[in-house]
């Protein structure tokens, strides 16, 4: 990856625990599944879906770890009820996927596609949030494989689970879909300082229309 271009901070949510939470000490491994491994040959990054011109967009790796890199100071909250505060972490905006490969005017969300077919929806205002990141580093160090390398999506406003690892592209949408865990009952918006962590605490208009 080239030299950071910017480094934006965290607001005053850093300042505290959302309710529910703990503080962690270090970085758990959380995942369902294996670990991927990782081919850097075939490794593709894939924008399709509702996009503007109605074309696929594809960065290799060697394209992908070009495009401009960006650090976020943010913290990672785990539905699982831990915290992390305070990490840096380094990789590509989202926005800059978007302005690259813009999405038609009526998309209103996006699905994050990983290795093997794991997904979760993003309101299009989350994913363009300008501390959305693709992040490849965490603390100036690469991300280890059991961590999401070589690229995970980091959504700080949100519960760790809409940032999946091993990300391999998005999906632009003209109407919410739920993703892998929102499927399986978790909240479909994910709001960790309004504990949105299941599907039966969903409010009108929270989900996809049925």
């Amino acid at each position: 990856m080239g030299q950071p271009e910017s480094r934006e901070r965290g607001t005053a949510e850093q300042s505290g625990l959302p309710p529910g939470q703990r503080l962690q000490r270090g970085w758990p491994v959380t995942h369902y599944g294996p670990v991927p491994k990782f081919k850097p040959d075939r490794w593709e990054f894939r924008v399709f879906g509702a996009t503007a011109d109605g074309d696929k967009h594809c960065w290799n790796h060697q394209e992908f770890s070009a495009l401009p890199f960006s650090s976020v100071e943010a913290d990672l909250h785990c539905v699982t009820k831990f915290s992390m505060l305070g990490a840096e972490w380094g990789g590509i905006l989202a926005r800059k996927i978007v302005e690259l490969a813009p999405p038609a005017p009526q998309v209103t969300h996006v699905m994050v596609w990983a290795e093997y077919g794991f997904s979760s929806n993003l309101r299009l205002a989350d994913f363009t949030s300008d501390r959305t990141l693709f992040a490849t580093h965490k603390d100036g160090e690469l991300l280890t494989a059991e961590h999401g390398f070589p690229l995970r999506l980091v959504v700080p406003h949100l519960y760790a689970w809409k940032g999946p690892k091993w990300v391999r592209g998005i999906e632009y949408m003209t109407a919410d879909r739920r993703g892998f865990w929102e499927e399986r009952g978790y909240h479909n918006i994910g709001d960790p300082w309004s504990e949105q962590r299941y599907s039966y605490q969903e409010e009108p208009g929270d989900g996809p229309e049925l």
